[in-house]
């Protein structure tokens, strides 16, 4: 029947339509993966570059497993090694090293007592002379210049008593205590230089403190350190002589000796500075037996705490 008859293509247009469809869904879902914050937006893991760095994504990390950071290179020892002493030495002996490098103090279990100092004491009074003429903007002689070699290289007491004077007595004493951060040593009670009492464990911190430029300033530090590696004759004995030739010339000393009547006794201290360390050594002994046993044992006290030669 005419009425009946379908239209060509009339069939076709669902199929037509249902693709049509299919390509916009398709645009749809292709463009929420852009969108920040999607669902549908691919993350981190599932990107293939994530798995391209050589972790495994079926494996959790384990973060102890992950390599500690190097630790900073250890600091090397020094030529002394802390030990009891049994030298058969008689009288006292007592001895203190500092290492300048981190502050620690090693020493004998008496290195708190204290014994009067003789012209080790020289080294602080030079010092506290010229960082004083610094502050006060004064530049000393040639002639108070060679007045302080002699005092350091030499020991002359004559120019070591004009310094005193000149720098107050015990106020400058009272000043190293203060400066130098000492705990153990006290002010002569008479007044003198040569009785200051300091013990080995702040006559390790008087080296430091001549060492770091407190005692005489950045002006006159290195000045100072070079006169005291120049000590010569008498005052030139004990703990540098433990050490090869070599070395001995690169270590500053002050050295003080003297025979205390009013005591009997004799007392004979050592003061040193190394490289990386700075040293105090005292005995005291009786009177009879002379300077030399007390000068030997300073060196001897220094050998038995080296470290053996490697």
């Amino acid at each position: 029947m005419a009425g009946s008859r379908r239209r060509p293509g009339s069939d076709r247009r669902p199929l037509l339509y249902s693709a049509v469809a299919v390509i916009l869904v398709g645009l749809v879902l292709v463009s929420l993966r852009l969108v920040p914050g999607s669902p549908l937006r691919p993350t981190a893991a599932s990107h293939p570059a994530a798995t391209s760095a050589g972790r495994s994504t079926g494996t959790p990390t384990d973060r102890n497993a992950r390599p500690e950071p190097s630790p900073s290179p250890s600091l090397a020892p020094l030529p002394f090694e802390a030990k009891n002493l049994d030298l058969n030495i008689k009288g006292w002996y007592a001895w203190s090293v500092l290492d300048k490098r981190t502050g620690e103090i090693i020493g004998s279990k008496n290195m708190a007592e204290t014994s009067t100092t003789a012209s080790m004491i020289k080294s602080w009074i030079v010092a506290d002379y010229l960082r004083r003429a610094a502050d006060a903007g004064q530049t000393p002689s040639d002639a108070k210049l060679a007045d302080a070699t002699k005092i350091i290289r030499d020991s002359d007491n004559t120019r070591a008593e004009q310094f005193y004077n000149g720098v107050g007595r015990s106020a400058s004493i009272k000043r190293l205590i203060e400066m130098c951060d000492l705990t153990d040593s006290k002010v002569a009670t008479d007044g003198g230089w040569s009785r200051t009492e300091l013990s080995p464990r702040d006559t390790a911190r008087l080296g430091r403190c001549i060492d770091d430029g407190r005692a005489a300033g950045p002006k006159w530090t290195k000045w100072l350190l070079n006169e005291m590696r120049l000590v010569r004759g008498a005052g030139d004995f004990g703990i540098r002589k433990a050490f090869p030739t070599t070395v001995r010339k690169t270590i500053a000393i002050k050295n003080g000796w003297i025979d205390r009547t009013k005591e009997q006794e004799m007392h004979v201290n050592c003061l040193a500075i190394g490289d990386t360390w700075t040293m105090g050594v005292m005995v005291r002994y009786p009177i009879d037996m002379g300077y030399d046993y007390g000068m030997q044992n300073c060196e001897k006290i220094t050998e038995a705490l080296l470290r053996p030669a490697t």
